[in-house]
Order: C-alpha cells, then structure tokens, then sequence
C-alpha cells in the first residue's frame, strides 16, 4: 500500500486542471461535422484579451489562470458542452483560491491589496529586522559584532517605544473614523483601517459605467424608476436630488461622501434585486474573477464577497457591509466592454424614451 501511495501521481492544480479543460475546448471545437477551430489570434479577438494573453490561459504548462468572464465566454465560443461549464466555473474559483494562498505563502499574504491600496497599509517593518542580521558580523569596516551590538540596543528601545506610540496613534484615528460615520449610513465601515474616500458622481454626457449602475440600482431600490444603463443624465440626478431631500442633505445631485453612506445597505440572502444587482455589478468589474448578476444573492455570490474581503483587509463576512461598498466602489476597474445583459438591456444614450 505504501509503494502504491509513493508511485501515485500528484494531483494537479485547480489552475492545471482549467487550463488543460480550456485547451480541449479549443482544440475540439473543430470536431463537429462541418465545425472549423478558431485560431487563437481570431478567439482573442472576439474575447477583449492579446493573443500572448490567451495562449497562456490554454497552457498547463506556462500557467495563467483565466478570469471567470473569459472561462464562460470562452465556453460559448468554443460551444463547449453544457455540462461542463459548471466544473469550469468550480476550477476558476478555486484557481483563484490557490493563487491567493501562494501569494501567502511567498510573503504577500491573502490580505494583501493591490498596489494602489497600499497606501492605507498599517504594517510597520520590524525595528530589528536588519540591524539584528548585522550585529552577528561587522559592518564591513572591521567594527566587531558585540561592540556593534552593544551600539545598537538604545537604538532599538528608541524604535521599540515609536512602535508603541505609533501604534496608539493608529488606534485612536480608528476610533475617531468610527465616532464621525455618518448616523444614517448602512451599516459601519470595516475595520480594514484602509483611509479609501467615496467616489463623486456626477450628471455628464460620458459613460460612467459600473459605478453609475451601481448608483442607479441602489436609486430603484429606493422606488425610483432610472434606468441603470451607466449613464448619469437628468433622471438619475433628479432621483438623486429628491433622495437628498428626504434624507436632509444638501440636494446638489451629486453623489459623494454625505450620500454614498445614506445609499448603500447591508447586502446578503434575503436582500432585495436591485441592492443585490447593484453589488454583483461591482464585484463583477473588480479583476477577481467575475461575478453573476441576476439580481439574486447566491451562495456564489457569498463566496465572491467574502475572496474579495479576504484580499482587502476587511472583516470576512460573505456579506456587503458599507465598508464592502466602499472597498468596491474604488476598486472598479475600467470595462473592456459592457456587459452582454447590459447591452442588451439598456439602450444607448442617443435612444430615445
């Protein structure tokens, strides 16, 4: 039974085993009578995504693990059996799950954000760290170890004791954030200590994309009828402005920090559609993978709320608290292209009505 267990192979990846189910599709896709397999360039084309890109995504062998939005249009692509997408949909996630833990495992950690949100980062290296390296040797002019030692201890209950300062400081500007949230807002920030601000919208002739949809589904769940299309024109800023006045704020139609927080609600089974959609909308644009908006609150979306927690620093409750909201709000990511469910449900700016 031993030799047995010792020459078993190992299991692959999750990531492994996507990329080899993602190849076969591509190479099958060929197989029916009169079917022709796309090239890659061509498949590349049709999915947003470089050619380089995709080729990786197809690859066991040079590993990138696809986003859900490629995985399911690929699967429609390649007309892929239906039975499969399902275990193509469990890989990516789970991918995504195993890269997660790799991160951690080289020192980045699950909690680790992207870059741009490391500016709200509370880690301080270790005082010691290299100077407690260093004192073993010389440094490098033939200064002895223990003298060297001797020299740094004042440095290090210097540090010791800014450490300690600092971290009060931190402490304190945590409680005073909590005692100025608003009284109306939906919910309490997130103890991420993360200093992120609510993004301002604004009535203009651009698309503002998911973060404007997201505004409007919010605004239908209020009992205003907008249309949740990304672009903020007169009805979205006259619901604005009429919510404002309800709620006793200044009635600019702007939306910001005083009316994000009167806004958003804590989101989880049992909420309503639109606050349901509104959140599936931004987690759908965050990079992590992609997200299914039916307007329903699956356990998928539970999962995907709490990956995203668990990558941002917050509390990890499978549930959109007002932190979540904000986290979401500014992490949105810029489309490639709008949604298939949105272009066909939205008309375009110039349509009428």
């Amino acid at each position: 039974m031993a030799q047995e267990r010792g020459d078993r192979e190992p299991e692959e990846s999750a990531g492994v085993q996507l990329a080899r189910l993602l190849r076969r599709w591509w190479e099958e896709a060929g197989s029916p009578p009169g079917g022709i397999r796309p090239t890659q360039q061509a498949l590349a084309a049709r999915l947003g995504v470089d050619q380089t890109t995709l080729s990786r995504y197809l690859n066991p062998k040079h590993l990138s693990t696809a986003p859900l939005r490629v995985v399911e249009a690929l699967h429609a692509q390649l007309r892929a059996p239906v039975g499969e997408l399902a275990q193509a949909r469990a890989l990516c996630r789970a991918a995504l799950r195993e890269n997660g833990r790799q991160r951690a495992a080289d020192g980045g950690g699950e909690n680790t954000a992207p870059t741009d949100a490391a500016d709200g980062s509370d880690e301080t290296p270790a005082p010691d760290a290299t100077p407690g390296t260093a004192a073993h040797g010389t440094d490098g002019r033939g200064t002895p170890g223990r003298l060297r030692s001797r020299c740094l201890r004042p440095v290090l209950v210097a540090a010791a004791m800014v450490l300690a300062f600092t971290a009060g400081v931190i402490t304190h500007e945590w409680f005073s954030v909590k005692d100025r949230t608003a009284d109306g807002a939906g919910g309490a920030v997130s103890a991420s200590q993360t200093p992120y601000q609510w993004p301002l919208l604004r009535m203009g002739e651009e698309d503002q994309f998911t973060r404007a949809r997201a505004l409007q589904h919010l605004l239908n769940a209020q009992g205003y009828k907008v249309r949740a299309d990304g672009f903020f024109r007169d009805d979205t800023r006259d619901a604005v402005m009429d919510f404002q006045r309800r709620r006793h704020l200044p009635a600019d139609g702007k939306v910001g920090r005083l009316t994000w927080p009167e806004l958003v609600k804590e989101v989880g089974p049992g909420s309503g559609t639109f606050e349901v959609r509104a959140v599936q909308e931004l987690l759908n644009n965050v990079g992590q993978g992609g997200t299914a908006v039916s307007g329903r609150f699956t356990a998928e979306t539970a999962e995907d709320v709490r990956f995203f927690q668990r990558t941002h620093g917050l509390s990890v409750t499978g549930r959109a608290d007002a932190g979540t909201w904000l986290a979401l709000l500014v992490k949105q990511l810029p489309p490639v292209a709008a949604p298939d469910y949105q272009r066909a449900a939205s008309p375009l700016p110039s349509a009428s009505g």
